[in-house]
């Protein structure tokens, strides 16, 4: 079975974060079919968290998206900087930025990130 194409995973991610009662914003519209996925945490506290792809060998032999966390317990500036690097890198890839006091993500995480 092939990977969920991005804008579908995106669109399926907005409406969890609508049932769970979070709410989520799109900064950056990526490739429609495989565009990067970056997940911004704003904790509303002064610190966010930034989740990316997870490396390649957790992605082998799985279909599904994983996700790794790349910055956790930083200032929201840091993430800002973090992604315009990534976007000098990558300009195909797609930001969604999920403000939650208690930094919930929703994302399934490779194993030991």
């Amino acid at each position: 079975m092939a990977r969920l194409r991005s804008d579908f995973w995106v669109s399926a991610y907005f409406r969890r974060c609508g049932v769970e009662g979070v709410d989520a914003v799109l900064r950056k519209r990526g490739a429609a079919e495989a565009g990067a996925i970056f997940i911004k945490v704003d904790h509303l506290d002064g610190t966010a968290s930034l989740y990316g792809p997870a490396p390649q060998l957790f992605l082998e032999d799985s279909d599904e998206r994983l996700f790794a966390p790349i910055l956790q317990g930083v200032t929201p500036l840091d993430v800002e900087e973090r992604m315009a690097r990534e976007l000098r890198f990558d300009s195909d890839l797609w930001l969604v930025e999920v403000d939650d006091r208690e930094g919930r993500h929703f994302l399934d995480l490779a194993p030991d990130t």
